[in-house]
């Protein structure tokens, strides 16, 4: 096959998963405020696009090396596998999108190469490097439920009164609280576009394709339009299904989901957006009236998709590098 075609390929499949990205986990990261009704849907999803690319570009760079050489050593993913790689998880989350399920899709990026991996030989994975991964999948969307609880079962009050306290009226307190919101959810849109690029491209700057650079902004730029072309799907399931939302909630879980995702980023591990956003919003709805609050089936189907996702993701890598 001619070698121009193939990087063409390798470029689509590329753009089709940073979309799909901006459609579902960048999307989610401002279900909170969109519940909360501060943001439209339109301005939500803009500020997605724009932060995105940012967040990508400055501090994109680390999960993208992750994806590319840390989970398999360094040349084992060429062309097709990369291209594969990127499909196998691009898929998976168009069908999360379709389903209006905010999947992971760091899980899908992790599970496809992992599936590439497979083919190649088992031994060519880097099972401590993978468990460590693991563990941050299982810790952070646990932060975030804890903190949440915690901010709503014994913050949420006297934050109301040190509020009342330092503003005249409630005109005042909505309008501080409506730019901290904004801010916040700017911040998670950077943190997404920083942890969720790789998942785009990582597979490709493993194989040689694409510069770390070149393909942080790409997959920056798709995931913004992701965000514009798709993202209002996602943002209802996140924003109006689980459970209600204040400004005050929906503004410390932006923050504490920023802070989690960022912090991962700079660490290089790739971790689930959505989970944690997801995660967050669950435990504020706990803390406030309790679990009848949370909607158990559209939790229900949340979990199910974070578990089938990576394992669906290798599956479909591994039987396409059979394949060809």
């Amino acid at each position: 096959m001619d070698l121009s075609f193939i990087l063409i390929i390798a470029v689509v499949v590329s753009l089709f998963m940073g979309l799909n990205i901006g459609g579902n986990n960048a999307a989610a990261s401002m279900g909170a405020a969109y519940g909360a009704k501060v943001r439209t849907k339109y301005q939500a999803v803009l500020l997605i696009g724009v932060f995105s690319v940012i967040g990508a570009v400055v501090d994109g760079g680390e999960v993208i090396k992750t994806l590319g050489t840390g989970v398999l050593p360094a040349g084992t993913i060429v062309l097709e596998g990369a291209i594969i790689a990127v499909a196998a998880s691009g898929i998976t989350v168009f069908l999360a999108n379709m389903l209006r399920v905010p999947i992971s899709t760091s899980q899908a990026a992790v599970g496809s190469v992992v599936g590439i991996g497979f083919f190649y030989g088992a031994s060519k994975i880097n099972a401590t490097f993978i468990g460590y991964i693991i563990s941050w999948w299982i810790i952070t969307p646990i932060l975030a439920w804890l903190l949440a609880y915690l901010m709503g079962k014994y913050l949420y009050t006297y934050i109301l009164i040190w509020l009342a306290d330092h503003h005249e009226s409630d005109a005042s307190i909505r309008k501080s609280l409506n730019i901290l919101l904004t801010i916040s959810g700017c911040y998670v849109a950077y943190s997404a576009g920083a942890n969720n690029a790789a998942n785009a491209v990582g597979p490709l700057v493993g194989a040689g394709i694409i510069g770390s650079v070149p393909g942080a902004i790409f997959a920056g730029l798709a995931i913004g339009f992701g965000a514009l072309l798709m993202g209002g799907r996602v943002l209802d399931t996140v924003g109006k299904e689980i459970t209600e939302l204040c400004v005050i909630r929906a503004t410390f879980v932006e923050f504490t989901a920023a802070f989690i995702v960022h912090i991962a980023a700079i660490r290089g591990i790739p971790v689930s957006l959505g989970e944690i956003v997801a995660a967050g919003i669950i435990g504020i709805g706990c803390a406030n009236s309790g679990m009848h609050v949370v909607k158990g089936d559209v939790v229900k189907k949340i979990l199910i998709a974070w578990v089938v996702s990576p394992l669906l993701a290798g599956t479909i890598a591994f039987g396409l590098m059979n394949f060809i």
